[in-house]
């Protein structure tokens, strides 16, 4: 699986999201979901939304995913 899939996946299931995955053994990956999906929710629960967006990629293609979960707000606090 390549990086770009993991990311089209993730905007597909959270059109909102500014979405940036790198990894390029194709297995093992890092994403930054940027998105207003997450507001208010706990991190296992921004996790969950991720995981559910990648479905069975998650079974297989992708052996590691490392996740980071923003809100905008988040983001914007971080940039500061």
């Amino acid at each position: 699986m390549r990086a770009e899939e993991i990311s089209n996946l993730i905007q597909s299931a959270m059109p909102q999201a500014r979405v940036m995955v790198r990894g390029d053994d194709g297995a093992h990956f890092e994403a930054i979901i940027v998105a207003p999906d997450f507001r208010g929710l706990a991190r296992l629960k921004r996790h969950q939304l991720v995981y559910a967006a990648l479905g069975e990629a998650m079974e297989g293609a992708i052996h590691a995913l490392t996740i980071q979960t923003l809100t905008p707000e988040e983001c914007a606090d971080a940039d500061a």
